[in-house]
Parts: structure tokens; sequence; C-alpha cells
């Protein structure tokens, strides 16, 4: 214990949690100063802990948040591609505190892919990292479409966004087929909305990050239809279709976290069910969406199966069969 010549309000600033709870047990501060300092502790910057043992700081909360990236089936560019925006934004940091030249911390995104491939998933985690680094306050994520952005009558859709952005203050808004906002021609409200988002970009810069995603090629037209949003959203990611064999891995980690479990043959005949598209396509195909129902529906066929057994083992209540894929397409 520190010198009893300090007096307690400076000892408690040297005082780490485990230091307040024994110093209360031993009678030496009240509760009430107890509360106080560890509220002091908890709003300290979290990369001033880190000697304590007792809890990760910054970097090693960043890492958690992305060994859940990692985790993710495929996605190999797009994991890079965060650990490089994640990288850009410390460096930055440590930039400004030396007094250089930093760049300015743009990150509005575009995400193109196909349904399924993870991008509300890779959105969320953004989210998580982002609030970790002090970039964003809440890291919360806010997911709309156009039915949510775009009103009836003159002067509704502007509400409308207003409503939206201000819900994702201190977070992400992940607009999901962006590209709908550009279309029924000049007269649309979808170009209001627009308008107001670009417009919104600029004077809430430092409270939110704004996501568009959507189909490949159609992000590509719709950014074509206003000269500025380019400029506006520099980071774009590709979500690539998954293959066969990674959807088959998906398919075994959403078994596994159900305490469920495919058989040899199980896994052939659902080889057979999944069909990628071969290139990037508008195809009906869900990705890993499309897996996740047919193992859905192979757990319900094998509640059906196994409901007429009086006695059942661990084994069978684990272990889905060929029958249960049938007709789950």
């Amino acid at each position: 214990m520190l010198s009893q010549s300090l007096r307690w309000g400076e000892i408690m600033a040297y005082l780490w949690p485990n230091d307040v709870l024994k110093a209360i047990e031993a009678g030496q501060i009240s509760p009430l100063e107890a509360f106080k300092r560890l509220r002091e502790f908890d709003n300290t910057p979290s990369n001033n802990r880190d000697v304590s043992g007792t809890q990760p700081g910054t970097a090693q909360r960043v890492e958690n948040i992305l060994s859940e990236l990692d985790n993710l089936i495929g996605l190999s560019e797009v994991k890079l591609l965060v650990r490089e925006i994640n990288a850009f934004i410390e460096i930055q940091k440590r930039r400004e505190k030396e007094r250089l030249i930093t760049e300015p911390l743009v990150l509005h995104m575009i995400f193109k892919g196909n349904p399924g491939t993870g991008k509300t998933t890779v959105a969320r985690i953004l989210g998580k990292v982002f609030r970790e680094m002090g970039v964003l306050s809440r890291g919360h994520l806010i997911e709309v479409e156009r039915a949510d952005l775009v009103g009836e009558y003159i002067g509704h859709t502007a509400q409308k966004m207003r409503d939206q952005l201000k819900r994702a203050y201190g977070g992400i808004l992940f607009i999901d087929e962006a590209y709908s906002l550009a279309r029924g021609g000049e007269k649309d409200f979808g170009k209001e909305a627009i308008d107001c988002m670009v417009k919104a970009m600029e004077d809430h810069k430092e409270e939110l990050i704004l996501i568009l995603a959507g189909y490949q090629q159609e992000m590509e037209t719709f950014l074509q239809t206003n000269p500025g949003l380019r400029s506006r959203f520099p980071i774009h990611i590709d979500f690539p279709d998954y293959n066969k064999q990674e959807l088959l891995q998906i398919a075994d980690q959403l078994c596994a976290k159900r305490q469920y479990q495919l058989n040899s043959q199980a896994k052939s005949a659902l080889l057979g069910l999944i069909n990628p598209p071969t290139i990037s396509s508008k195809d009906n195909f869900g990705n890993a969406r499309t897996v996740r129902n047919i193992i859905e529906k192979a757990i319900r066929r094998q509640a059906v199966r196994l409901l007429p057994k009086h006695s059942t083992t661990r084994e069978e209540l684990m272990v889905i069969e060929p029958d249960d894929l049938t007709g789950v397409e």
C-alpha cells in the first residue's frame, strides 16, 4: 500500500480497481469514495490500464474484435482491408500525437456484393472496432433500406432521413440496396434522400460513418448518378461469393454452434444442394443466408424424424442425416 503520509484523495488517484476493493475492506475509504474512483477509472483512456493486468487495453480489445472477423469463413481480401483500415487509424493517431501532418479520417464506405456474403456482419464488427479506437462514441449499427428513408410527399423524405441519421449518431448508418435511392428519375423523392445524406456527411462527419451496400454492378451505376458520391466514399470493399467448400465450412460452423453435426453422407447431399453462381450476378442464391436456411430446415426435419422414437441417444439428437436435407432447397 502507498505511504499513509499522502492524503487519501491523492492515494485514490493511483489505485487500481483491486486496490480500491481492498481499501474498502480495510475501512480506509468509504463506499462512496470507492464508487467515485471506480467511475473515474472507467472513464480513463483504456490504453493506460494495461499495467494492472485486470483489463485488456485498447489494442488487445481491438484484436479480440478482429478475431471475430478472422473466424468468419473466407473473405480473405476483406479481412486484409479491415486490418489496413485499423492500422491506418492507429498510425494517424500516433502522427497526431507527434504533431506530424495527418490524413483526414474519412471512413465512409461502399460494400459491393451479393446477398449473404457477410456485408452486414463485417459492418457490425467495424462498428465495434471504431468504438474501441475512439473513432465512434457508440459503434452501433443502424440498418435501413429505401422504404426507411424515402417519403411519400414533399418534405417527408428529409424528415425520415434526419430521423435515421439521428439514430445512427455515434455509430454506423448501413443503407442496404442503396442504389434504389437513385431509381425513379429526377422527380423521385430518392434524390432528396441522397442530397440529405451527402449534407449529413459534411455536417456530422465526426458523428457517424455511412456504409452503402448493394450488388456490384448496381452500386457502380449508382455512384455515377451523383458526381460527388464516389469521392465521399474513399473505401470500397468487394464481397465475393462463397465457393462450395467455404459454404460447407459455414454449414459445419452453423451446426456446431447449435450442437448438431452433419455426417459424411449429409455433407455430400448438402454439396448437391448449394450452387453458388460461377460469376458475380443477381442470382437468387443467397450464399451464407441460403446455407443457414437449409440447416435450419434440416434441423426441423430431423426433429420430425426423431419424434416417433420413444427414446433417443445423444448422438441421434446431434446428427443430421441425408434424409433431413431432402426437399429443403
